[in-house]
Parts: C-alpha cells; sequence; structure tokens
C-alpha cells in the first residue's frame, strides 16, 4: 500500500503561484509513476501531469504547459506542483495519485493509490 497527502493549497489571485506538496509513505518502490489531477466544480477529474517515480520524465496536459512544473524529491518521497500564473480557471481541488503500472497515464483509472486532495481558488 501507499498513501499520499497533498498539502499546499489555498487562495491565490490571478497572475499569482503556490507551490502543491505530496508525501508518499509505504511501499513506494514499487511504484512507477506519480501525477496530479484536478477536478473543478461540476466538471470530472482531469490530468495535470505526471512524473517517473525512479526517472525524470514529466508530461503535462496542454492547458497547464508552460505555467505549471511538476518536479520530486525521491529521497524525501515528495512531489511538486510549481503553479504559476495562476488563472481563475485552474480553482479546482487537486489530487495527487500514484501507480505501479505503465500506460496510458492521463487515464485516472490507471492510477491505484490517491490521496485526499488539496482545493485551490483562484480569484481574479
Amino acid at each position: 500500500q501507499v498513501q499520499l497527502v497533498e498539502s499546499g493549497g489555498g487562495l491565490a489571485q490571478a497572475g499569482g503561484s503556490l507551490r502543491l506538496s505530496c508525501a508518499a509513505s509505504g511501499r513506494t518502490f514499487n511504484l512507477g509513476f506519480v501525477a496530479w489531477f484536478r477536478q473543478a466544480p461540476g466538471k470530472e477529474r482531469e490530468f495535470v501531469s505526471v512524473i517517473e517515480w525512479r526517472g525524470t520524465g514529466t508530461a503535462y496536459a496542454d492547458s497547464v504547459k508552460g505555467q505549471f512544473t511538476m518536479s520530486k524529491d525521491t529521497a524525501k518521497q515528495m512531489v511538486y506542483l510549481q503553479m504559476n500564473n495562476l488563472k481563475p480557471e485552474d480553482t479546482a481541488v487537486y489530487y495527487c495519485a500514484a501507480t505501479t503500472a505503465g500506460g496510458t497515464l492521463r487515464l485516472a483509472g490507471l492510477y491505484d493509490y490517491w490521496g485526499q486532495g488539496t482545493r485551490v481558488t483562484v480569484s481574479s
């Protein structure tokens, strides 16, 4: 089992920045990928970004490319999402997710483990 705990959400003004953190614990040596998803009110959960747990590869949704940066500190078992130039449409609950498998990494169904989410609200 893997446990994921997100933190760092809150209220930001448009154009501002927030840094989300995801602390992983448990059997993390089995992990292949860790991702961020988000779910805005009334919308489906959507992929934001993903990072290789044992490598350096990253991928982003087109909607956040150049705006968000995902990173990790494997020794600390931490994953981060630096969000810059925030927009009201970035308002959502952000979830950290992890999988031991590979596949279509943008699909939420691939991920075995999920955090409880952290809320981000961006005001205009």
